[in-house]
């Protein structure tokens, strides 16, 4: 099975995502991307959008419940909202979608900026195997790989996708 092209995927979504916030009535969202493949993603569903709209970005890493079994990693950098988060509209957007914990840790930092209005979630890829009750409401695509397969996005211009295969699985 070929991976998907990101090109190709983008502008569908940004079909998609506008169609979610009318159907919602969402009329002014602010867009948040989680580092860093969700903030490349993020970058280029907004220029899909034709969109110049200001870009918050999350690291996530001092959230996550596998912190202490995976220890920091190196290029840790601090999260940056330039808007407000209590009663926004917020447009969460992830790289690759696969356990859940990523999201989760991510929602968990932006309630400590305040309650949002509403969080949507935005994923390029749904690797479909969810340790977590999470979902998407935007997906690019919606993959199923053999065990100890993953995908990772390359990036930030062009977005491209990278097949790779744990050490463990080999």
């Amino acid at each position: 099975m070929s991976l998907p092209d990101p090109a190709e995927l983008l502008p569908r979504m940004a079909r998609d995502l506008t169609a979610h916030l009318h159907a919602r009535r969402i009329e002014t969202p602010r867009f948040i991307g989680i580092h860093s493949g969700g903030v490349w993603v993020a970058r280029a569903l907004l220029e899909a959008l034709g969109s110049d709209a200001p870009l918050g970005t999350l690291d996530v890493s001092f959230y996550r419940d596998d912190f202490t079994r995976n220890g920091l990693h190196p290029q840790v950098r601090p999260s940056a909202l330039p808007f407000e988060v209590e009663n926004q509209h917020l447009v969460l957007i992830d790289d690759v979608l696969m356990s859940g914990r990523t999201v989760r840790a991510a929602l968990n930092e932006l309630f400590d900026y305040g309650r949002p209005a509403s969080v949507t979630l935005v994923s390029l890829l749904d690797l479909d195997d969810r340790e977590l009750p999470i979902r998407p409401d935007v997906v690019g695509a919606t993959l199923s790989l053999a065990p100890g397969e993953r995908v990772k996005v390359l990036g930030p211009a062009p977005l491209v996708l990278q097949r790779q295969v744990l050490a463990s699985a080999s």
